[in-house]
């Protein structure tokens, strides 16, 4: 059975909403205000010269969610190296590679105590780019965190791949995996073992909500458990 942690939110069923941030954080009453069940927060530190106010997230932001009865998600997105095109190139995943450490010791300052971190893959890579590139950037996180800590952030086929390679988690949400699947190239593709959708993607052509003076992105919650900081997974073990 598993249980909210006290002082915290009680844990959602599916088919809540979250929002995630492209722009500037939103202050967390007005995410309530709005609707939303919680947010996907940033683990990883702005790359240099980026300077979002929302990476990483701060204990206080964390709490504030939490204390308007708000979700908590992990999310773990660097960036983009300097001068290179995307950072799924070899290149750019051995820029990346210390980083996956980082998240393990932050939990004091963000608050963290149970949950998975979703690493992205925001591009639409193909499989040679998975196997030779993407799936060893994963096992290297794989070290680190272990399988079970570990989500993928991406398309459809990237969120299979990683479970078919399994380096990703299991939800407790029986035939769910630790998967954050946006519509983003997933050509009308659904992923079923996928805990999160990403339904609308903030882009300039096409806005998302605007909250609080800022667009946001939106998810779909696809199973009870999905990744919540509040939901005790200790009665899995």
């Amino acid at each position: 059975m598993l249980a909210a942690i006290s002082g915290g939110p009680t844990a959602s069923a599916a088919g809540g909403k979250l929002i995630d941030f492209t722009e500037r954080l939103v202050p967390a009453d007005q995410i309530k205000s709005a609707g939303y069940d919680g947010a996907v927060v940033y683990v990883a530190e702005s790359r240099p010269g980026a300077n979002f106010d929302f990476k990483p997230v701060t204990r206080e932001y964390a709490g504030a969610l939490r204390a308007a009865g708000l979700h908590v998600v992990s999310n773990y997105q660097y960036g983009k190296p300097a001068g290179l095109t995307h950072p799924i190139t070899p290149a750019g995943m051995t820029a990346a590679w210390p980083m996956p450490r980082q998240p393990c010791g932050s939990t004091p300052r963000q608050g963290r105590r149970f949950g998975p971190i979703f690493f992205s893959i925001d591009e639409d890579i193909d499989q040679k780019i998975w196997k030779t590139v993407a799936l060893e950037w994963f096992r290297g996180i794989n070290s680190v965190l272990g399988a079970d800590r570990t989500g993928i952030y991406g398309h459809a086929q990237a969120c299979r791949w990683a479970i078919e390679d399994g380096v990703i988690g299991r939800s407790t949400t029986a035939g769910h995996r630790w998967a954050w699947q946006t519509s983003a190239w997933s050509h009308g593709e659904r992923e079923p073992a996928a805990v999160l959708y990403q339904s609308v993607v903030n882009t300039p052509s096409s806005p998302g909500p605007l909250l609080a003076g800022t667009h946001v992105d939106v998810d779909e919650v696809l199973a009870t458990d999905f990744g919540q900081w509040d939901l005790d997974r200790r009665s899995r073990a």
